[in-house]
């Protein structure tokens, strides 16, 4: 059976990408290195028909399947298995601009275009889509709405999910469904879009999106501010949508530590305000303008006036220069990376409103401090729409890999224990992937949950698709 399936992938799309020997870890790995699973093969098809053909080839043999993008997902959502039994559905020869329509304000591009394609697509055409990550030069749009992806601008244009109109999707029976609609309104039914929208590939496969553009911006102007607490950064986020409004496009938020990783293994970086005294926390902002860099700056120049008089800002920078605005943001994109660089830590992506952050940092920083002695609280992320990527660093000096094996259940149970009483979410852009099933179990309604798996059998009754993703195998 698994020779006449492999015969009949090649005949599909080509010896030459049917994988099965060689280094495939590429494919294989998820891009944190947290597992390490084992392909029957590694498929890349070329077309929309042939990811249906090779979805009903995988179908009657009774093979699973799992969805990948560029690789870049932090919640292991898309690597394979150890057993050898499933194939990798890989979606990078999917990398066509298909239209353009700049009246529509829309692009349709098929699922395995990078996001950074797409974002100078619409450059080239005077326009924007803002959907921006620091995975951008890698991760495919495909993948960024399969698990519904943030960034950075979320506080203007949301998540991945308000920038998609249309959806062309392989089913689990190997059917085409063509959603591609460039229309803003559309109520003929069920909202299938955002139903496979976050569904990680458990549902159907991604081929091809339509998104929606918008006018580029006259200026941005991008400020770095140091800040005496995090009640204090809220404060801000309050004064900045009062008086920026819909011009407020970026607000992001980092403690010093996170700078101080920064500082030591990328010193060609350089953080305004690292380790100024009495600032526990820096925030950056940007700030999009239609009429003028001139407009722009006074609004910002006033906004942070009313800051220093309101004692919520201790010192502030506004960049002179679009070199000086890159620079500012490689800081805060480069924190992962520091962290990295570090040694292994424990991520946590999670969301709580704005308005009780202070509250939870205050709140987990101290239950850390007492039952993880030494754990390093490496805290940044986007304070705009209330997503914090809360991570724990182990002790300076210490063995990191054991620490997240003796420490990493613990931990996260703490921290999502503090989320769930804060009313908050235990994954706010990252997704579940297999690597959070146990806390979807456990955070979320009984309810819910059998809704959840009413759906994955409606769409997918023999389970092949991406199979232990999102909800546990049963």
């Amino acid at each position: 059976m698994t020779a006449a399936l492999l015969d009949s992938l090649r005949q599909t799309v080509g010896a030459a990408h049917v994988l099965t020997e060689g280094d495939l870890s590429a494919w294989e790995q998820d891009w944190r290195r947290r597992q390490r699973g084992r392909a029957l093969a590694v498929v890349r098809p070329g077309s929309t028909a042939e990811v249906a053909a090779v979805v009903r080839a995988c179908a009657a043999a009774g093979t699973s399947l799992v969805p990948q993008g560029g690789n870049t997902g932090l919640s292991v959502g898309s690597s394979p298995d150890a057993s050898g039994t499933q194939v990798v559905l890989s979606l990078t020869r999917l990398n066509r601009v298909r239209a353009l329509d700049p009246a529509n304000l829309t692009l349709t591009v098929e699922a395995g275009c990078i996001l950074q394609t797409v974002q100078q697509t619409a450059a080239e055409a005077g326009l924007l889509f803002p959907l921006s990550l620091a995975a951008e030069g890698s991760c495919t749009i495909g993948g960024n709405l399969a698990t519904n992806a943030g960034g950075t601008q979320v506080v203007r244009y949301g998540n991945a999910r308000e920038l998609c109109l249309g959806l062309e999707v392989v089913t689990a029976r190997g059917e085409v469904w063509d959603g591609l609609s460039g229309l803003r309104k559309d109520n003929t039914g069920y909202d299938l879009r955002n139903l496979l929208i976050g569904s990680e590939g458990t549902l159907g496969i991604i081929t091809a999106a339509t998104l929606k553009l918008f006018a580029r911006p006259a200026a941005q102007l991008t400020a770095w501010a140091a800040v005496p607490s995090m009640q204090a950064a809220v404060q801000l986020l309050a004064l900045a949508h009062r008086h920026l409004g819909a011009g407020l496009t970026g607000f992001e938020v980092m403690n010093q530590f996170s700078l101080s990783l920064v500082a030591r293994h990328m010193p060609q970086l350089r953080a305004p305000f690292a380790g100024l005294e009495g600032a526990p926390w820096c925030v950056l902002l940007e700030n999009s303008d239609n009429e003028s860099e001139e407009h722009a700056r006074s609004r910002f120049e006033h906004l942070m006036e009313l800051a220093f008089e309101e004692g919520c800002v201790l010192d502030a920078v506004v960049a002179g220069s679009i070199a000086q605005a890159r620079e500012l943001w490689h800081v805060r994109e480069s924190i992962p990376l520091a962290q990295a660089e570090e040694g292994l830590n424990i991520k946590h992506d999670i969301s709580v409103a704005a308005s009780r952050i202070p509250d939870f940092i205050a709140h987990t920083d101290a239950v850390l401090a007492r039952e993880v002695p030494g754990a390093r609280l490496v805290t940044f992320g986007h304070l705009g729409d209330g997503n914090l990527h809360y991570n724990v660093q182990a002790p300076e000096g210490g063995d990191a890999a054991a620490f997240l094996r003796e420490q990493e259940p613990r931990v996260n149970q703490l921290v999502y224990d503090a989320v769930a009483t804060h009313g908050g979410s235990f994954s706010a852009e990252h997704g579940v992937g297999t690597l959070k099933t146990a806390e979807l179990q456990r955070y979320e309604s009984p309810v819910a949950l059998g809704l959840m798996r009413a759906i994955k059998q409606a769409l997918d009754p023999q389970g092949l698709l991406n199979p232990g993703c999102v909800l546990e195998n049963r």
